[in-house]
């Protein structure tokens, strides 16, 4: 019997697994120029709760998505930045897309209508997750960033919406 996958908010009590899965992302080398996590206060400080959630099996956190501002400029008002992370056993059973289309779907109502997501170029598996739920590569930043001495290219992507920020 498989068991059902749960959508819901990320709270303070969920950042253990939140983080560990994070983790998981870091020791990758291809998910983010980050090295380490931040504390739970300064995640909680970046990411509304509004547009935070986690995939649960059984009480276990198998992945999250959350938006961050891209600016604190009021000209950004209404752009947000795509984070998806899923535990590395779950890879390639839908969890990504389900948390990604879920995010945009409660974003939207918080009048979100521009994604914007940078992510290493050898991330293939984020490029087609992020293809799928509707975003396009609008662009790549070549030796933008140094990770472990070694310069590294990104590829930017963006999903407009057609619900909102059209006016």
């Amino acid at each position: 019997m498989k068991s059902r996958i749960y959508i819901d908010k990320i709270e303070e009590a969920d950042w253990n697994q939140v983080k560990a899965i994070y983790l998981e992302g870091i020791a990758t080398r291809n998910a983010t120029f980050q090295n380490h996590a931040p504390t739970w206060k300064e995640w909680n400080d970046n990411h509304p709760i509004e547009c935070r959630i986690k995939a649960s099996v059984d009480n276990k956190v198998m992945g999250w998505a959350a938006l961050s501002r891209v600016s604190n400029r009021s000209v950004y008002s209404g752009v947000g930045e795509v984070s998806v992370y899923v535990r590395q056993k779950s890879n390639g059973k839908g969890i990504g897309s389900l948390l990604l289309q879920k995010l945009i779907e409660v974003s939207e109502k918080m009048v979100t209508g521009c994604y914007r997501l940078e992510f290493f170029r050898k991330n293939i598996r984020s490029l087609m997750l992020h293809k799928k739920c509707g975003f396009r590569e609008v662009g790549r930043r070549e030796r933008i960033g140094k990770m472990e001495g070694v310069w590294r290219d990104t590829i930017l992507v963006e999903r407009r919406s057609n619900k909102v920020g059209n006016a």
